[in-house]
């Protein structure tokens, strides 16, 4: 199993997908928080951490199902 037969299970990229677009805005928040770029060194993105708590979890097991499910149909196919 590779990766790119990974990313072409649709439960895998769903997951991936639900998990950037999630957590995405609060990692870049934090990071130009800490990168000095906003003038705001200790900003509170609430908005953006309830988005990330809401599809962080989901995505991670969508993720693994997709990982799983590949696995599974892998292992048939030899």
């Amino acid at each position: 199993m590779t990766t790119k037969q990974v990313f072409k299970n649709k439960i895998f990229l769903i997951g991936f997908i639900m998990l950037v677009i999630g957590s995405g805005p609060l990692i870049v928040t934090m990071a130009a928080a800490n990168l000095g770029f906003t003038a705001d060194p200790n900003p509170n993105p609430i908005v953006f951490g309830m988005m990330a708590g809401l599809t962080f979890w989901p995505g991670i097991i969508l993720m693994a199902l997709g990982i799983y499910n590949e696995k599974k149909s892998s292992s048939g196919k030899a």
